[in-house]
């Protein structure tokens, strides 16, 4: 099993196909849970300040969303259908990244109310290879996420 700690979250390899992110946030379940679901805040956090278009949102089991993102002149689209909602505990959803296209992951985000006006999301990421899974890691998702998890970290103080 490999570990990293970084700032932001941690973020570790503990089966061959898998990657587990934790994450606190100074917030409580419900904030963060709307930062996810409601398309108007979650635009301003998910590309951590890059260009951001939303092409399609759905959010509804069976839904399609699609992002694109712009940064350094470059775009990156990001798409994936809802597998599973249920409101201020879980998103289950698939997640293609035009970089790795036909690589889809399942990822499976849980809200955790820690009791004391904190929020612990902890998302299990499953590809269908150990191969895929470090495609991903070597792609520069972790910048990418950090990035996106210090932009939540401003929104929730802004609406506290």
């Amino acid at each position: 099993m490999t570990t990293e700690t970084t700032t932001d979250a941690t973020i570790t390899t503990p089966v061959e196909r898998e990657i587990h992110i934790e994450r606190i946030f100074d917030a409580p379940r419900e904030r963060v849970w709307a930062a996810y679901s409601r398309i108007e805040q979650l635009v301003q956090w998910w590309s951590g300040g890059n260009g951001f278009d939303v092409e399609r949102w759905e959010f509804r089991k069976g839904g399609h969303y699609r992002f694109v993102e712009t940064s350094d002149g470059e775009t990156h689209g990001f798409e994936g259908r809802f597998r599973e909602i249920t409101p201020q505990e879980r998103i289950v959803q698939t997640f293609e990244w035009d970089g790795m296209p036909g690589h889809v992951a399942v990822d499976a985000a849980s809200f955790i109310d820690l009791g004391d006006g904190r929020t612990k999301v902890v998302t299990v990421s499953q590809y269908h290879t150990e191969e895929e899974r470090d495609g991903m890691l070597r792609s520069g998702m972790e910048t990418g996420l950090n990035r996106s998890y210090r932009a939540l970290d401003a929104l929730l103080s802004r609406s506290a």
